[in-house]
């Protein structure tokens, strides 16, 4: 038995039967009848669209007369070349040369060159003479999907046919006639999500399909497509909602793990979520309900769904999923950050006094995260958090907010803006600033020696050696022996440069030995003592008047022998 694929199998063979691209056939249609058709032809635009199906078509149309039989195919009047394989001046120099020779039968003989944009710019430029003035018998089609990297001079030679993109619906109506003729029971819903998940390709459409029916054994439902293409299903996506607007981050959290479980890629998960966002806010308005691309029963799920959320909280989400979205490959800890943002967006509808009782997800539940979600805890729900064992990083100081600090903190809460980790310790580091600043008086401030000093300073210059702080490193090495005279770290530098630099860096370093030397009144004093310059001695003359005042009788014999230096 030799197995068809969908794609090959229901190809369309006349310009009525092509999908979703009604603007070229119809121009390609009358151009023939009219006799209007040029003889170099651009065909652009996404995979899986119909510029090659378009192309053959076209190759047949224009090659019959009447009187062959409708299955004629006119193999030996086309030639088509893939350009990705054949993109050198050799390959087009041998088409060049078969252009010459007029068609066997038929009236034209039909060029495609798919992928053109892969030829050198030397076959380009090769190409440029025949394109311009082609023999009457022949027609070059090129097909691409990146128009912009072909050069101008082949392009204004070229009629341009744009192919778009494929909506969902006629991709949905197009695999139902394709189930029907084949006797397979497929529901609505489930074609639709194919639809959505091929992205506007038919060709990508057709082969999800096949796959799905290799699966299904005769019936394809919405959970089977789900199932076999990994696609997460528009319920997922609404349950995950319901328990946002909820507050229910501990449930948030653990449904997202179990996607993640499944098989689920967090990446695909937020940008998912951001896609099904967006249909919420087009279905709260009738006028772009339309917009939706579902079938009836869920776009009715969403009217439903978007009744019960209020447009800023919309708009607020979708631009914390987007800046998730963007920020995603760019950080360390992905997992986390998608987990942050869920956190952070079942938090948007809180008031001020949930906001002050609500119960984070704990600490354990993140792996080597304790410090980010306790951060978020202090910053996102301004409570204190639990005891922290003594490390080498210090905690944060619990002490109360001032009123500024707190207006600004609780403004970055609610306006939206994408949340990543490095946000959250920067507005920490803040809040302890402000916290240390008012609470000076009660921090301890213990005695320590010399060498107490030296081995956590000693200790901080590792640090920075392994996180490649080479800036800082560079400065605190400069003086060799720092001193400790009176609970204050005495530090030489070189110039008024590095101090303002050391100034401008200090808290970092101090809030290191404050907490390990458990003395809070440590500080710099810092000093300059620039180095003298050495006196270069760049021209002869320079260095005559050096040996002068080294040996004063060279300025004798300078005058006795009248010696021009």
């Amino acid at each position: 038995m030799n197995y068809i694929v969908s794609a090959l199998k229901y190809r369309p063979k006349k310009f009525e039967e092509v999908v979703g691209q009604q603007a070229v056939t119809n121009t390609l249609k009358n151009a023939i009848a009219k006799g209007h058709l040029a003889q170099a032809l651009l065909f652009t635009g996404p995979r899986g669209v119909g510029k090659t199906t378009c192309a053959r078509i076209l190759a047949k149309e224009i090659n019959k007369t009447g009187e062959q039989s409708a299955d004629e195919d006119f193999a030996f009047n086309i030639f088509e070349l893939d350009a990705a394989s054949n993109n050198g001046v050799d390959d087009i120099r041998n088409l060049t040369e078969q252009v010459r020779i007029p068609p066997q039968t038929g009236k034209y003989k039909v060029y495609i060159i798919d992928e053109v944009h892969m030829l050198t710019t030397s076959a380009f430029n090769a190409f440029l003479k025949t394109l311009e003035e082609p023999p009457e018998h022949v027609i070059f089609i090129l097909a691409t999907t990146e128009k912009h990297k072909i050069i101008p001079t082949i392009l204004s030679r070229c009629q341009i046919y744009d192919f778009k993109r494929i909506n969902a619906f006629d991709i949905k109506e197009h695999l139902k006639k394709i189930a029907e003729k084949e006797g397979i029971e497929a529901e609505e819903d489930a074609l639709f999500l194919i639809a959505q998940k091929a992205d506007g390709a038919l060709r990508d459409a057709l082969s999800m399909f096949d796959k799905v029916v290799s699966y299904a054994d005769g019936k394809i439902t919405r959970k089977i497509v789900s199932e076999s293409m990994s696609i997460l299903d528009y319920d997922a996506y609404f349950q995950m909602l319901d328990l946002i607007l909820k507050n229910d981050i501990p449930g948030v959290l653990n449904f997202f793990n179990d996607l993640l479980y499944k098989g689920f890629d967090a990446h695909l998960i937020i940008a998912g979520l951001s896609s099904h966002l967006r249909d919420l806010l087009v279905a709260k308005d009738p006028k772009t309900v339309d917009l939706l691309e579902v079938s009836d029963n869920i776009k009715k799920q969403y009217i439903e769904q978007a009744k019960t959320i209020e447009l800023p909280f919309l708009m607020q989400a979708i631009e914390l999923t987007t800046q998730t979205d963007i920020n995603y490959k760019l950080s360390k800890s992905p997992h986390l950050l998608v987990e942050l943002a869920l956190m952070k967006m079942a938090s948007l509808n809180l008031d001020d006094a949930k906001k002050k009782s609500i119960d984070i997800i704990p600490a354990s539940h993140f792996r080597n995260s304790v410090k980010v979600v306790e951060a978020y805890k202090e910053i996102g729900s301004q409570q204190t958090s639990g005891n922290i064992s003594k490390t080498t990083e210090p905690p944060a100081q619990i002490h109360p907010e001032k009123p500024r600090l707190q207006h600004k903190i609780k403004q970055e809460q609610t306006s939206g803006s994408g949340i990543t980790i490095k946000s959250i310790f920067k507005k920490k580091r803040e809040l302890e600033k402000q916290k240390q600043l008012q609470n000076n008086e009660k921090l301890p401030v213990d005695d320590f020696s010399q060498q107490d000093f030296e081995k956590y300073w000693r200790e901080y210059l590792d640090k920075l050696r392994k996180n490649h702080e080479k800036n800082l490193l560079s400065i605190l090495t400069i003086d060799k022996k720092p001193r400790v005279v009176d609970g204050k770290i005495h530090l030489t530098l070189t110039s008024e440069a590095l101090k303002k630099e050391l100034e401008r860096l200090k808290e970092k370093v101090l809030k290191f030995l404050r907490y390990n030397l458990n003395n809070y009144d440590i500080d710099f004093v810092i000093e300059v003592k620039e180095e003298k310059k050495k006196e270069l001695l760049y021209t002869k003359k320079d260095k005559f008047n050096k040996l002068m005042e080294k040996y004063p009788d060279l300025a004798y014999l300078k005058d006795k022998f009248k010696i021009d230096i």
